[in-house]
């Protein structure tokens, strides 16, 4: 049985560049072999493929774009996600292996009621999830999206332990029954969520477990990959899971960043039916890891930042607008702020424009720790901080704007 990542991926890639002609394609293009990639570190010599290029590849030799390796009989469903693409499953094990992991961690378990509210309308999500749970013991509901006063009658009438689906939908429910006078905390034996698809806030969070009294693990994965991180605790802290493999990469060379470095989620799945090798999500997130080189895939994490094309790349490091909110959001009192990249004698400058809720405030003190926060969270030193007074501000302005030219 194969069982450490450095095996899984040998067996993947030898059976990819066999069966699934994109693979041996891209393999081709670089010059290599399965043969040459005999650890995890070898992988930055594959190019990363990127969505938009899976999209492109499926549209140029439909309907999976080379990247099938079995034959199309096997298939049991073929699925449509945003993209569009379309994904074929044949009862492999490597998206369902990343949905039992997180369930495992999230605390449900054989005997569990779950409502799962993910859509079962061409995309996978429902169905797979939905699966999982039943191979666990578990009873499920399959609810999926909309008719929010069916759903909380059947979270009654069957005591549901669980739910399943999207932070927003499961706060819409809670609000729903209160507006039924419905103590929910009382009436229902909801007691443990899973959610994904969405962000979710701070605040909801801790209404969820404060008020309502439940275990919330929050997770991150995509229809084609699966899970790949998640949250039990709060924060914005995300440790990896280790049923695929996670990368943090520079967007542009694909090589490896370094902890506290953002870069793009990258990832090898070990999926034999469509083997997706270093796609990479357009997720930009940080990397975190607590002893470089050294550290298991499990001992890393990732903060999620933003998108690939949001950010802006600053003296090597890349710089999303919500790492710059998150930076901002450390230092108290500023009503608006907008970062701005300009190129002086061939050197990048980032400046920051503030307009404050006080305008009587510490400007001194204050410039001191939007540039700390700033310097901790995007890697990048403020060379001035601007203060702007409401009135000068104007219009709705672009978190990070680039004024440089490359003539």
């Amino acid at each position: 049985m194969i069982t450490s990542h450095a095996d899984k991926l040998r067996h993947i890639l030898c059976h990819a560049y066999t069966n699934a002609p994109a693979v041996k394609a891209i393999f081709d293009e670089a010059k290599l072999s399965p043969d040459d990639i005999q650890s995890l570190v070898d992988m930055d010599k594959i190019p990363v493929t990127s969505k938009d290029r899976l999209v492109a590849l499926q549209a140029a030799n439909p309907p999976f774009g080379g990247f099938l390796a079995v034959p199309p009989s096997a298939l049991q469903h073929i699925f449509l996600s945003p993209g569009p693409l379309y994904e074929p499953h044949a009862g492999e094990s490597a998206v369902m292996d990343t949905i039992r992991e997180m369930f495992t961690i999230a605390g449900f378990a054989a005997g569990d009621v779950v409502i799962n509210t993910f859509g079962y309308h061409l995309i996978p999500t429902g169905l797979a999830v939905d699966q999982v749970l039943r191979d666990m013991g578990a009873t499920v509901i399959p609810a999926g999206v909309g008719n929010p006063d069916l759903q909380i009658k059947m979270m009654l009438d069957l005591k549901v332990t669980g739910y399943v689906g999207t932070p927003s939908w499961l706060m819409t429910l809670i609000q729903k029954a209160e507006e039924m006078k419905l103590d929910f905390r009382q009436a229902f034996s909801l007691r443990k969520a899973l959610v994904s698809a969405e962000p979710l806030p701070p605040m909801m969070r801790q209404a969820f477990v404060e008020k309502y009294d439940l275990t919330v693990a929050n997770a991150y994965g995509t229809a084609e990959l699966g899970f790949l991180a998640y949250n039990t605790q709060g924060g914005m802290l995300m440790p990896l899971l280790e049923t695929s493999i996670v990368q943090v990469v520079n967007p542009e060379t694909g090589g490896p960043v370094g902890s506290g470095e953002v870069g793009e989620v990258v990832v090898t799945t070990f999926n034999e039916t469509y083997p997706l090798i270093r796609l990479g999500t357009g997720d930009l997130a940080v990397n975190v890891d607590p002893a470089p080189g050294q550290s298991c895939q499990g001992e890393r994490a990732i903060i999620l930042v933003g998108r690939v094309g949001d950010a802006v790349k600053v003296r090597g490091m890349f710089v999303h607008p919500n790492q710059l909110r998150f930076a901002i959001g450390q230092a108290p009192g500023v009503a608006r702020f907008q970062a701005i990249v300009t190129r002086p004698e061939n050197r990048d400058e980032f400046t920051l424009r503030v307009v404050l809720t006080d305008e009587t405030a510490d400007r001194a003190a204050l410039s001191e720790t939007l540039s700390a926060a700033v310097q901790s969270a995007c890697r990048v030193k403020v060379e001035r901080v601007e203060f702007v007074s409401s009135e000068d501000w104007g219009e709705e302005q672009a978190v990070i704007v680039d004024q440089r030219t490359w003539e």
